[in-house]
């Protein structure tokens, strides 16, 4: 390719709205046009990148036994109602009708319209184990579109669906493809951590997460030096503190806490550590009847550590705490008599289920709200002051320094992006939508799922988000738009620079190498500038000077420096950089 030919269209600076630096950086670089909230035109640049992408995607699951297909965009809505997550899936899930009224979705992902086609074609056990998967586009309404392609709303994914015939085959089927994403992203030369993840919406037991590291990550991965233990914050669990609960020390007392609302200005207040007060966190569950109508609500006290924070997906874990809200205040104040800041466990006005934190069951003298504004009570203790609560769980984020769950050391924190999900689903969707095959004996099972998806148009600015300095991006080799960019100086002045550029690019395209040359004739430092933006990995500056000594510049854009290369010698050393 050559770059008059092509649609380059860098910028000086950002859009105001840009905020990340892949964001900032894939606008400068043109790589992708805004055209409404989270929505965005693929310019040429960009898409290069997408589809290099695809081919390393595509190309390893085909290798590990995956079938594409591609399904509909817009999905009719009977099969997302067999399921039920047409009405759980909330306002992410676009819903819209035709022309007759009729319910359809743009579908977020696919699990029910795949396992519409299994349960068509699938009939015996001697057609399993099968793998299906599709490189399609996606849409999900966010509320906040933000951060470019990180959280768009209209991205490409790769999805794919696995049926086995029992959970042995189906398990295998799922570390078939835990593989095939560690060789696909071993490809793109990226940095990740794969870690135990929580299945979130989709549902399943078995999940892992597949998180780029990068400073700038939404997501906290939490890992143990010492070993191999690896998860998301959501799933990373918090042991119980080592040893017995100690013994009272201090009498309980109610003492005054003027506008003193907050674990810290109680603390702060009373000179005492933050890890001595314990925080009253009030949910609610609702029991409904075949209407939605509420039957009845359970109101639940939440007891963490004043220096912890809710893990809210645990919580949702939590027996009893499926589907939790926040409780109203009105129903605060019909449980506790008083306003939040000041609640506690002790002096309520109707009964709650208490249920406190790991640490929190082990505490002794501790302080907490008195259930009434401007009070809180300290010397609190288990058993003698309240009774022990009605149940002990894993409620906390952990933090750093946190025993490792597997015993082997301390966990350690970092940012990470996620761009990738392998899940083993069982058969949450087959036994919904009834998809069944005649097994050995002759009578019908459900089929075991699983399903794994990778970010398509996320896994770019995750990459960027990793790989960039201040002159812009720096993509590895398998990701980069072009891998070499040829920069004549000044070929209309001297046709020696133009004739052995030329030469040297059809000699490249010959290689099968994957280069552009700049035949724009822009001034060096605007060539150099643009070309360092959008990232090309490795570069060749060809000038009058040089060629009159029988040499080139080669750069690589993580070197600090041109490098001299004879002329001769330069299409070698750049086949051999890139095992061509």
């Amino acid at each position: 390719m050559k770059a008059s030919q092509f649609l380059i269209s860098t910028l000086k600076e950002a859009p105001a709205d840009a905020e990340v630096i892949s964001h900032k950086l894939m606008m400068r670089a043109g790589m992708i046009k805004k055209l409404g909230a989270g929505i965005y035109n693929y310019m040429p640049m960009g898409l290069r990148v997408i589809r290099k992408v695809e081919a390393i995607v595509r190309e390893e699951m085909n290798r590990a036994g995956a079938v594409e297909l591609c399904m509909p965009v817009v999905q009719p809505a009977e099969l997302w109602q067999e399921t039920g997550r047409f009405e759980k899936m909330g306002p992410e899930l676009l819903r819209i009708k035709d022309r007759h009224m009729r319910d359809y979705v743009v579908q977020p992902t696919s699990e029910e319209v795949v396992t519409d086609i299994a349960r068509q074609e699938i009939k015996s056990y001697k057609q399993l184990p099968k793998n299906l998967y599709q490189i399609q586009t996606k849409f999900r309404d966010e509320r906040r579109p933000r951060f470019g392609l990180m959280r768009g709303r209209e991205f490409i994914m790769k999805d794919a669906y696995s049926f086995d015939r029992d959970q042995e085959s189906a398990k295998a089927s799922y570390q078939v493809m835990a593989g095939a994403y560690r060789k696909i992203f071993d490809r793109f030369g990226l940095t990740y951590r794969a870690v135990a993840a929580d299945s979130g919406a989709i549902g399943g037991d078995l999940s892992e997460e597949f998180q780029v590291i990068a400073a700038t990550g939404e997501d906290a991965i939490v890992y143990c030096p010492q070993s191999d233990y690896a998860a998301n914050m959501e799933k990373a669990e918090a042991l119980a503190p080592a040893g017995t609960r100690a013994a009272a020390t201090q009498a309980l007392s109610k003492v005054a806490t003027p506008g003193m609302a907050t674990c810290e200005a109680v603390a702060e207040l009373l000179k005492l550590p933050l890890a001595n007060t314990v925080k009253s966190l009030v949910v609610a569950t609702d029991t409904r009847d075949a209407q939605g109508e509420v039957l009845k609500t359970q109101v639940s006290l939440l007891l963490i550590r004043g220096d912890r924070s809710m893990n809210e997906v645990k919580v949702g874990k939590v027996a009893g705490l499926a589907d939790f809200r926040f409780a109203s205040l009105a129903e605060i104040e019909a449980h506790f008599g008083c306003e939040p800041g000041y609640l506690g466990p002790i002096g309520l006005k109707q009964p709650v289920r208490v249920v406190a934190d790991r640490e929190v069951a082990l505490m002794a003298d501790w302080v907490c709200g008195a259930n009434e504004a401007g009070f809180h009570l300290s010397g609190v203790n288990w058993g003698r002051d309240l009774a022990e609560p009605d149940l002990v769980a894993d409620l906390r984020n952990v933090v750093e320094g946190d025993l490792s769950p597997d015993g082997k050391g301390s966990l350690a924190i970092e940012r990470g992006i996620e761009i990738g999900h392998v899940f083993y689903l069982g058969t949450k969707y087959s036994k919904a939508m009834d998809a069944t095959f005649l097994d050995v004996n002759g009578k019908p099972q459900f089929m075991e799922m699983g399903c794994y998806g990778i970010g398509i148009t996320r896994l770019p600015a995750a990459a960027i988000e990793q790989n960039h300095d201040a002159r812009g991006i720096i993509w590895p080799d398998a990701l980069a738009p072009f891998t070499v960019v040829l920069c004549p100086i000044s070929p209309d002045r001297f046709p020696d620079v133009k004739a052995a550029a030329e030469t040297l690019y059809a000699e490249l395209l010959a290689a099968g190498v994957d280069v552009i040359l700049d035949d724009r004739g822009e001034r060096p430092g605007a060539m150099f500038a643009d070309w360092e933006l959008i990232g090309v990995p490795h570069r060749v500056n060809i000038g009058d000077r040089g060629l009159k000594e029988g040499v080139v510049e080669y750069q690589h854009r993580r070197d600090a420096a041109a490098t001299a290369v004879p002329l001769a010698e330069i299409s070698q050393l750049i086949q051999a950089r890139l095992k061509v």
